[in-house]
């Protein structure tokens, strides 16, 4: 029995890294999970109402809403953001990202959706993992945000991408588990068919510039504008 703990200990020796690239995934994995106090969980990022009016019903239909709001809609807008608010390098030109960011936003819930998750990251991640000299940002969109954030804490653009992005879609996925319902089960299998996707809109993020940004999850964003008259809601958007 010691044998084999004694070589595992030395096979988990050999293949950690050290220094920055592994402790900034340790905090991507803290920043960018459920458990992270942003509120992502009241978020439904125009869900709820697609899921009222029938659009989306099963697995099937939930994977295929999540993954047009990841590659045609504001998975992908988020994630040019990030990588440039990573970049940026004045004030000036972070504000100027920033004000794009919400001026991207298509309705009045998914601009209070941005606002309130960067908000609430900015705060939660200068208080908990900032020195003391350091100053995260507070009151920026959420994408913005995370690219400030990660860009001063040392963490690969090629990091923050993929996992910003599987963050995202899985946030869509828990809502529409409960709004459809779906079994957890069955919604981590649309997670990890969703993957692959996560990281082809990553690689391309990585090398888009402002204008190339655009969007056609048209659905998504009118069911964003109908949520916000919907009678009955349990989530915020």
């Amino acid at each position: 029995m010691m044998i084999p703990m004694r070589i595992s200990r030395i096979a988990m020796a050999d293949g950690l890294q050290t220094g920055m690239d592994q402790a900034g995934r340790l905090k991507l994995m803290a920043w960018l999970s459920p458990g992270y106090p942003v509120g992502a969980y009241t978020y439904s990022h125009g869900l709820e109402a697609a899921v009222g009016a029938g659009d989306v019903h099963d697995a099937g239909s939930a994977g295929a809403w999540a993954r047009d709001c990841l590659v045609n809609g504001a998975g992908r807008t988020d994630a040019i953001l990030l990588s440039h608010a990573w970049r940026a390098e004045t004030a000036e030109s972070l504000a100027e990202i920033a004000d794009l960011a919400r001026a991207l936003a298509p309705s009045a819930e998914r601009l209070l959706e941005t606002e309130a998750m960067g908000t609430a990251f900015g705060e939660v991640t200068e208080a908990a993992w900032s020195a003391s000299d350091h100053k995260e940002g507070a009151a920026l969109p959420y994408p913005v945000a995370v690219g400030v954030a990660t860009a001063a804490h040392g963490v690969e653009l090629g990091e923050a991408l993929p996992l910003y992005l599987q963050a995202f879609v899985a946030n869509l996925i828990s809502a529409a588990v409960r709004l459809v319902p779906l079994g957890q089960t069955e919604g981590q299998r649309v997670l990890a068919e969703l993957s692959p996707a996560c990281l082809d809109v990553a690689i391309e993020a990585a090398e888009a510039g402002l204008d190339d940004i655009g969007g056609c999850a048209i659905r998504a964003d009118i069911a964003s504008m109908q949520h916000e008259i919907q009678t009955t809601r349990l989530f915020r958007t």
